[in-house]
């Protein structure tokens, strides 16, 4: 222990983030009971003196605006940062983004992180698994969270997602149309709502065409590119799977085409896929991807405005913007496919 106990000491005592720690000195809501007295023990134990004067100093408002994904790898993200980016440094403010890797745990590290740092606001995709229970204290804080591409049902707060059931619809809706009737549902989890929504516009559009989604064809993954190969090698494995797919996002496609090409199929000749958010990869892909296009920077735009009218205004009611999702076709889908003899002896159907 240091001759002046400081607050790294206090932190290790009671076993919690010096993030934690500062909280509690702050006297935060946000902190559970049993961290809060953990950490005054410790505090005495130590001997700790908080310098509230320095301290004052310190949480002054900053310009800064915290931006925390669930997926810094998806270039979805990526691209909705560069919409922000443009609003945000417009009003003087710069931007800290975080990645939360789909963790709930370090999700709550870098939302108190940046709270005691003293960011102005912040924008939220939250991490899967994420309940309404987690956040409901950071909503009730003095700083505006504004939540953007996936919504937590249940919790007061504004939020921005894409309209991803119409969207989903629509891209089904295409497959049936080109003479797909079995379609299959590649990556993503149930314990997010994207999936959720998405999932439903599939199904929707096939019960409407008197058609059946086969439940084990929704194969779950990550949200990534390495996910969807994954995804796609355990449809393949399913005897009479079906060959058409639509993906959680474009990033699952990707991979679903590498998956494929790897099984010794083409993606939009042997197999059709769409995929969803229509990123800049999606039309320079080859072959160019189908997709649902959302645009990120748009959304980003969006977000970023609607929280600096937060910041400025202090209005803190509730409610969800709905932004557009419209179906782009590109070559990912192929010509339409007739089953032909073929599939009365029970082979599986190839597109044209």
């Amino acid at each position: 222990m240091s001759a002046k106990p400081t607050i790294l000491d206090v932190a290790r005592v009671a076993g919690v983030s010096k993030s934690t720690v500062s909280l509690v000195l702050q006297k935060n809501p946000i902190v559970s009971e049993g961290a809060r007295s953990r950490v005054l023990a410790a505090i005495r134990q130590v001997g700790y003196v908080y310098n509230r004067n320095a301290a004052n100093l310190r949480q002054s408002r900053s310009n800064a605006i915290g931006i925390v994904v669930n997926d810094v790898t998806n270039s979805f993200f990526a691209e909705m940062a560069v919409g922000m980016d443009m609003i945000v440094q417009s009003a003087g403010f710069v931007q800290l983004m975080a990645h939360t890797g789909e963790s709930v745990e370090r999700q709550a590290e870098v939302l108190s992180a940046m709270l005691e740092h003293g960011v102005s606001g912040i924008i939220l995709s939250p991490a899967r698994g994420t309940r309404a229970a987690d956040l409901k204290a950071h909503m009730a804080g003095p700083v505006p969270i504004v939540l953007a591409v996936r919504d937590l049902p249940g919790l007061r707060a504004t939020t921005v997602v894409a309209d991803n059931r119409a969207g989903s619809h629509e891209a089904a809706r295409h497959l049936i149309g080109l003479g797909h009737c079995r379609i299959a549902w590649l990556g993503g989890f149930p314990d997010t709502s994207v999936y959720q929504t998405r999932l439903s516009g599939l199904r929707d559009a096939m019960a409407e065409a008197g058609l059946l989604f086969e439940e084990a064809y929704a194969v779950e993954s990550n949200a990534s590119r390495p996910g969807g190969v994954q995804a796609m090698g355990r449809l393949l494995d399913m005897p009479g799977h079906p060959m058409a797919c639509m993906c959680v996002n474009d990033a699952v496609a990707f991979g679903a085409c590498d998956g494929l090409r790897g099984a010794g199929l083409e993606p939009g000749r042997d197999f059709a896929i769409v995929g969803f958010d229509d990123v800049m990869g999606a039309r320079t892909a080859v072959p160019a991807l189908t997709t649902v296009a959302t645009d990120p920077e748009a959304v980003g735009r969006r977000t970023a405005q609607i929280l600096l009218h937060r910041i400025s205004s202090g209005d803190v009611r509730p409610e969800t913007i709905t932004t557009p999702a419209r179906l782009v076709v590109r070559a990912s889908c192929g010509e339409p496919w007739s089953a032909g003899p073929v599939a009365a002896a029970g082979a599986v159907p190839e597109m044209r």
